[in-house]
């Protein structure tokens, strides 16, 4: 079972970038796809990002297009999710997702491991 650790959140102003990190444990990571998702107090946990297996699709949240970039680099197990020009709205706790298939996950149900989560407070 994959094993997934989230690092990079933090407080910054509106305005600012973050970049977050997930780091994977075991062999099979390059065979999945990946996803980020976000909760904010008192919401439903939410779909951000998700790339494919081999970084060939991407698939963005409308909230986010424009603002966030996800990647991955499957030499170093690791995924990741650029956060340009940050709203007071994108504060969360951002978790990292493994996909069921080689397909970027949009949904809770295409994910069958998480993270612990990183936070994300964006000030006004």
């Amino acid at each position: 079972q994959v094993q997934l650790v989230e690092s990079g959140g933090g407080l910054v102003q509106a305005g600012g970038s973050l970049r977050l990190s997930c780091a994977a444990s075991g062999r099979t990571f390059s065979n999945y796809g990946m996803g980020w998702f976000r909760q904010a107090p008192g919401k439903e946990r939410a779909f951000v990002a998700a790339i494919s297996y081999r970084s060939g699709t991407t698939n963005y949240a409308d909230s986010v297009k424009g603002r966030f970039t996800i990647s991955r680099d499957n030499a170093k197990n690791t995924l990741y999710l650029q956060m340009n020009s940050l709203k007071p709205e994108d504060t969360a706790l951002y978790y990292c997702a493994k996909g069921r298939t080689i397909y970027p996950p949009r949904t809770l149900n295409e994910c069958d491991a998480w993270g612990q989560g990183t936070q994300v407070t964006v000030s006004s």
